[in-house]
């Protein structure tokens, strides 16, 4: 993937529950992973996306890109690194990538894409952006 810039950072760390029979988390896990920092991200943005939806507006994943290049386990700890830039009139793409700080190990790189509906139909995602400071 490109060279991403990432402005926000969160820690977390594995819990036992997300692994698979390999001993190593599920790779349906790091969307989840991913997911979470995207919201947090949004919400040190002054953006709620409970609010936004019961104003009519959703930003949804329209697509996703992954490169998993090595495995998380019980117990490491790692950091979700998250960028975000504009892909269209209608899209933004969140450039994250997970870090294991132990080892300085990255774990995945994605884009994630997404677009705003407002009474569910299409539109640029201005708040979004304004927020983000990409406006």
């Amino acid at each position: 993937m490109d060279k991403a810039t990432y402005i926000f950072d969160l820690a977390l760390s594995v819990r036992d529950y997300e692994l698979d029979l390999q001993g190593i988390v599920n790779n349906a896990v790091y969307l989840n992973y991913l997911e979470h920092a995207r919201h947090e991200f949004i919400k040190s943005k002054g953006l709620d996306f409970n609010r936004l939806h019961h104003e009519g507006y959703d930003a949804v994943v329209v697509r996703s890109e992954i490169d998993y290049k090595k495995s998380l386990k019980s117990g490491d700890e790692f950091v979700v690194r998250t960028g975000v830039e504009r892909d269209s009139r209608l899209k933004i793409v969140f450039n994250q990538q997970i870090v294991r700080p132990a080892d300085d190990s990255i774990i995945l790189e994605a884009r994630i894409f997404a677009a705003c509906i407002h009474q569910n139909k299409p539109v640029e995602p201005l708040i979004i952006l304004e927020k983000i400071g990409l406006l």
